[in-house]
């Protein structure tokens, strides 16, 4: 289930907290409750992901950016993300993240986050993100000035760029080894 109740908190203590810059970090520091946890009583890797969204949305409202969404009607999706997980966050351990835009190209949005516990990186998330209209994506240069924000990306870090060229080889649709000829509609054996 998502988080919606803390997702509400993060957004009622950072409502009045002073804008940032736009690759300014966002900090903030969150619990690692039971219902967070995976078998072996640590933070689930698929909850991971959903708690990050408790640094990234209040960063893109610090900084503008869901403000400019708004008056625009525009929205704001997941493309794509790697994690690299490190150290475990076990049941009631606190920890801080750090949520920070890195810049962006023609189409997408780079932010990466991370989650960190006594000093120690727990794990680190690259993310792209797509600004979307009904006429299709919006480039994030175009956001960044409907927010106000006259700044350029800086270039992106060779590691991200690696990325970027790494997923564009990546075949799309999947193929699947064995399934030649099935009808997309049906169901995949299992």
């Amino acid at each position: 289930m998502y988080p919606i109740m803390r997702f509400g908190k993060e957004l009622l203590i950072w409502k009045s907290a002073p804008p940032l810059g736009v690759f300014d970090p966002h900090v903030s520091t969150h619990r690692c409750w039971p219902w967070d946890l995976d078998p072996w009583i640590e933070l689930n890797n698929g909850r991971t992901l959903t708690l990050y969204d408790l640094g990234r949305i209040p960063m893109a409202v610090r900084t503008g950016v869901i403000g400019a969404l708004r008056e625009n009607g525009w929205g704001i999706t997941v493309a794509g993300n790697s994690v690299r997980y490190r150290r475990r966050i076990r049941g009631f351990d606190r920890f801080t993240m750090i949520s920070r835009n890195i810049g962006w190209d023609a189409r997408f949005l780079y932010m990466e986050q991370s989650m960190w516990r006594r000093g120690e990186c727990c794990n680190h998330m690259l993310l792209r993100a797509a600004i979307t209209s009904k006429q299709g994506m919006v480039p994030p240069a175009q956001v960044m000035a409907a927010a106000g924000l006259d700044v350029e990306s800086p270039p992106l870090p060779d590691w991200v760029q690696a990325w970027i060229a790494a997923d564009a080889l990546r075949p799309w649709p999947p193929v699947i080894d064995g399934l030649a000829g099935t009808d997309p509609k049906d169901d995949l054996p299992v």
